[in-house]
């Protein structure tokens, strides 16, 4: 079985990439780092180390590397062949590769099923990859591509902190990983997922982990980096960010105990070992790291604003989302354009007028003002 992956960067050889090798895939990763791509070519494996008590370390074989800058046809053809295609490059970045798959796709034998995965930090990123192949499409080869090619969205959780190695391909992860898959999305009968979860509704596993984990951590970076801390494990070793994370996630599961009904005990466990999953004393992730891209994380439908314009909208008070919002409006990390221009958004308006930009909500809305209070 032959797979395709998008993004060789940690998450792509530590989580998703290896996870592929382990269901019995032969993995061809595609990126643009040349230096990461003939380090695929040349050695065909690479170390992932898992950071627990007991830190082991397993080989990833059966790899290799494309350069889509420099071998795009190389990589098309690739996806002609593969068996599934899933990415982990960030969810601004799909738009960008959409071109290169579609005309993959569009060489395929007809009646040879294949899947494509997005496997990103956001909600629906599969969903949002499809719109964008079949923009490259006619209406004539949309309708005969998808008769054998699959779209399914997925939920993926695994921290993949950036720890420095002497080794370009060495890739520490923590323990536990959570990957679930939209079954009914699937083409084939015999779609081999290895470890992944198949699901028939996938909406709740979305939401509960981006605005469990993703929403923990953002708070942590934003709060943490305007505290001085260096490290997430630095930050929530304070009692004071320990309690903002608590609050924040207080508030979310508010919303997904409503919105889903999870079981209220249940959820407030899952919180318990999302914080202990943050601490983890073999893990050192950089605030600067989690707190990059602050106006897509700032955005209508994502970890801060959604969960927050949600209990605003109910007459709450969702003080510790606004007041983690408060403080990713003054976050910059050194060569992230985003903070670039959110600095140059919150200069030039300052901060409640940015934050309605970036939110996409009206000055008077109930969210706006609590945000403007802080």
């Amino acid at each position: 079985m032959k797979a395709v992956h998008f993004g060789a960067g940690n998450i792509g050889r530590g989580f998703i990439g290896a996870l592929l090798v382990d269901a019995g895939y032969e993995v061809t990763f595609v990126d643009v780092n040349e230096k990461i791509i003939d380090a695929l070519n040349e050695r065909n494996e690479y170390k992932v180390t898992i950071a627990g008590d007991r830190k082991e370390t397993e080989t990833v074989t059966n790899v290799r590397g494309i350069n889509s800058k420099t071998n795009e046809k190389e990589a098309i053809d690739a996806i002609a062949e593969a068996d599934i295609v899933t990415t982990a490059v960030g969810p601004t970045v799909l738009p960008y590769i959409a071109k290169t798959i579609a005309q993959g796709l569009k060489q395929r034998t007809a009646g040879k099923p294949v899947n494509i995965i997005a496997c990103e930090n956001a909600i629906r990123a599969t969903s949002q990859l499809k719109k964008d192949v079949l923009s490259h499409l006619s209406e004539e080869e949309t309708t005969a591509l998808l008769e054998d090619a699959g779209f399914a969205d997925a939920a993926v959780d695994r921290i993949v902190p950036n720890v420095q190695s002497d080794d370009i391909l060495h890739v520490t992860v923590e323990p536990f990983f959570e990957w679930v898959v939209e079954k009914p999305a699937l083409k084939g009968d015999a779609v081999q997922l290895g470890k992944a979860v198949l699901v028939d509704d996938l909406a709740p596993y979305i939401e509960r982990k981006l605005f469990t984990v993703n929403t923990g951590h953002a708070v942590a970076a934003y709060v943490g980096y305007r505290k001085g801390k260096k490290t997430i494990k630095e930050a929530l070793a304070d009692d004071y960010i320990k309690h903002r994370v608590r609050g924040a996630l207080n508030e979310t599961k508010a919303m997904l105990v409503e919105e889903y009904q999870f079981d209220a005990e249940a959820h407030e466990d899952y919180i318990d070992k999302i914080l202990l999953r943050f601490q983890n004393p073999h893990l050192e992730d950089l605030v600067e790291r989690v707190g990059r891209g602050p106006i897509r994380k700032l955005g209508p439908a994502d970890r801060l604003v959604k969960p927050a314009k949600y209990l605003a909208e109910k007459g709450l008070h969702p003080e510790s989302l606004a007041e983690t919002i408060f403080d990713a409006l003054h976050f910059y990390a050194e060569g992230d354009p985003e903070s670039e221009q959110l600095r140059a958004l919150v200069d030039e308006k300052g901060y409640v007028d940015a934050f309605c930009e970036i939110s996409k909500l009206e000055k008077d809305h109930p969210l706006v003002e609590i945000v403007a209070k802080e």
